[in-house]
């Protein structure tokens, strides 16, 4: 009886909890819990504050929740392990919790990447609706289990830019043999087209692109760029970020801790992360605007990617995918999945939100009459 009455309190629906304060139980609900104190540690450092903030978000709203009885101290890269080592260090119980984008743990195995996001993937709906409705969920927690983690979606970019350039990139042809540092799954694919791809840390890479170590680097959008200064080092903006139409970061629980954590504890973590996730993509989706109109006025030039560099793009992406799935099993069981999904998903994107934005957003609205 405790168990549903605090999930009608929750406002839980079909998975996936309402976004408002309204969401969360009454904290008398959790005065019989224990008190707990809980680490998370990020792969953000402080200047990215919406990433890092997503964390600072679920951390307080569970503590709003249990009347401060179940505490989430939460500490950038670097404070107690690096930017890369977030999942090890959960997956060992140095800390209880970690947040990353799960694509910068390929090199254990490409199946992470469903996780974040892949080249040519499923946009910020698709990839909603793929976890919470279409089984990507459940079968990326049953992947996680081998690595002592389960995992909780916590937040997504949204679609993000192509990233920048010293130098003009008019063609194919212009990105053989660039420097690029890039995350993720993206660097297999671009090492297809010739591309040299570079895997930095965050603080790393704009001292390399102003000194040209490397000749473009991405990271998500016009607001997290300007705040790393990559306008100051490079001139031309590219998108867009095919890559990662959609970048969904993650919560990584300690399995055995979480079997151990009290129900009620469990619910209102997931619902803090769930709001977390429209928290951080209403950010994002306020704040570019802006800071994309900062970024030209001060010089910035915006540029498409040409149509032969996203046609190749494509085809190696999809190339690559398919000769990993052929020898790898867990890659496999994902991407069929994820795959149907998107297949199923692209008619009716194409037949009514494609052509609605199409149209809208490519008109200015009409002047009104004086």
């Amino acid at each position: 009886m405790k168990r549903r009455r605090f999930l009608k309190l929750a406002g839980v629906t079909g998975g996936i909890a309402t976004t408002g304060f309204a969401a969360f139980p009454t904290p008398t609900i959790a005065q019989s819990e224990p008190s707990i104190q809980w680490r998370l540690a990020s792969s953000a450092p402080k200047s990215l504050e919406t990433i890092l903030g997503a964390a600072e978000y679920v951390a307080k709203r569970v503590s709003e929740a249990t009347d401060r009885k179940f505490q989430i101290l939460t500490f950038p890269a670097d404070a107690i392990v690096p930017q890369f080592q977030v999942l090890d260090a959960v997956q060992r119980g140095t800390v209880e919790l970690g947040q990353s984008f799960s694509y910068y743990f390929i090199g254990k195995d490409p199946t992470f990447a469903f996780d974040a996001a892949v080249p040519w993937g499923l946009n910020t709906r698709q990839q909603i609706a793929w976890m919470y409705r279409g089984g990507g969920l459940e079968l990326l927690r049953d992947f996680f289990k081998e690595y002592n983690i389960y995992n909780i979606p916590a937040g997504n970019t949204g679609a993000q830019m192509g990233g920048w350039f010293r130098k003009e990139v008019a063609s194919l042809d212009d990105l053989k043999g660039l420097k690029f540092r890039i995350g993720g799954w993206a660097g297999p694919v671009l090492s297809r087209m010739g591309i040299v791809p570079q895997q930095i840390p965050i603080p790393s890479i704009y001292p390399a692109l102003e000194q040209g170590t490397i000749d473009a680097a991405e990271w998500v959008g016009p607001y997290d760029d300007e705040k790393l200064g990559f306008n100051k080092a490079a001139k031309y903006y590219y998108y867009p970020g095919w890559w990662e139409g959609s970048t969904q970061f993650s919560v990584y629980v300690n399995l055995e801790r979480w079997q151990t954590l009290p129900k009620t504890y469990q619910a209102i973590l997931e619902l803090a992360c769930t709001e977390a996730y429209m928290w951080s993509l209403a950010k994002y989706d306020v704040d570019n605007p802006a800071a994309l109109r900062r970024l030209v006025a001060d010089g910035t030039e915006l540029r498409s990617f040409s149509e032969d560099i996203l046609e190749a793009s494509y085809e190696a992406a999809f190339g690559l995918y398919a000769e990993t799935a052929a020898k790898n099993a867990k890659f496999r069981k994902i991407y069929e999945s994820w795959k149907a999904f998107r297949e199923d998903s692209r008619l009716w994107l194409r037949v009514v939100e494609q052509s609605y934005d199409n149209f809208a957003y490519a008109h200015p609205l009409p002047r009104q009459k004086s």
